[in-house]
């Protein structure tokens, strides 16, 4: 997967402000809890971040829709990169 780049980043998005990150992996409680609980971790936040949940069809996959505020790029990126090795996710958007 190939990650914008800072400047790509900067040049679309004003921050602070909200990011919008998607998350497509195996439809199972734990999957969902773990990338809200990175998302959560890497902002410091006491409670999560606003997300959303929508089931494939045939109920395998759920596609997990995150706009936490973020600070500056640098910090969507680090969220980008802890989000990329967790088990169980197909996509990251």
């Amino acid at each position: 997967m190939s990650l914008p780049s800072i400047e790509v980043l900067e040049a679309h998005h004003s921050f602070p402000g909200p990011y919008m990150f998607k998350v497509i992996g195996v439809a199972d409680d734990r999957f969902t809890g773990r990338v809200v609980e990175q998302v959560r971790d890497e902002l410091g936040l006491d409670q999560d971040p606003p997300y959303t949940l929508r089931n494939t069809a045939k109920g395998n996959h759920v596609a997990i829709t995150l706009e936490p505020e973020c600070e500056s790029p640098q910090q969507v990126l680090t969220i980008y990169n802890r989000l990329t090795g967790l088990d169980g996710m197909v996509m990251l958007l």
